[in-house]
């Protein structure tokens, strides 16, 4: 754990604006936006990790977005978590002392790759998850699907067959066949396609965040 320390007589943790832009940016086009406090970038939240003051001061990743305090943003890549530490911004964000986790990008990954992959357990009992070559084909062909998974460990020619059937579908391909399995009830599963809904908005940003950690 290290710790960061600003020159005293700073308001506390949590206190004024961060970077000079709070909570409440938003873009008609984009949705919300925050900035980043290692680039200074103004970017949708789907783009972004917040971060907040734990009540001991330490840095704490918040990916559902919901814990209290204010938000330290920064873009979802490891380099810019990375810069973040190394250049004490989280301490200059927060206007006070705090202690950054010298593991805190790998943690955040972590946090990312569970979320998503739990969400995926929900929408395989949500109905929304077609697994293996022959259903994920089958559905297809309905014109309905809204996104494909894509095992990372798979056969690349496989892959790209399935991604050419439904051009312009987003692909997610950081997961091995194992941890998709898991996550809808299999020991194993390389071809995942899935069904419009809010669980599979929720994968795509989660997924789009953790490339950035890959």
């Amino acid at each position: 754990m290290t710790s960061e320390t600003i020159p005293s007589g700073g308001p506390a943790p949590g206190r004024g604006p961060v970077d000079g832009q709070d909570d409440t940016g938003e873009d008609l086009e984009t949705g919300p936006t925050r900035r980043c406090i290692a680039s200074g970038e103004s970017l949708p939240t789907r783009d972004l990790i917040r971060f907040v003051v734990g009540p001991d001061n330490t840095i704490v990743p918040d990916i559902a977005g919901r814990l209290p305090g204010r938000g330290l943003w920064l873009r979802a890549r490891r380099d810019m978590i990375e810069t973040a530490a190394q250049k004490r911004l989280f301490a200059k964000a927060a206007r006070g002392n705090v202690s950054v986790s010298p593991d805190l990008a790998d943690t955040v990954a972590e946090l990312l790759r569970r979320r998503c992959l739990n969400h995926l357990g929900l929408a395989q009992r949500a109905g929304l998850v077609a697994s293996g070559a022959e259903k994920v084909r089958a559905q297809i062909a309905t014109g309905r699907t809204a996104a494909l998974v894509e095992a990372a460990d798979g056969s690349q020619a496989e892959r790209q067959k399935m991604g050419a059937l439904v051009p312009g579908v987003p692909v997610v391909d950081v997961f091995t066949s194992p941890e998709l399995g898991g996550a809808i009830g299999r020991d194993m599963a390389v071809h995942v396609a899935l069904l419009p809904g809010r669980l599979t908005e929720m994968i795509l940003e989660d997924a789009g965040k953790l490339r950035g950690f890959i």
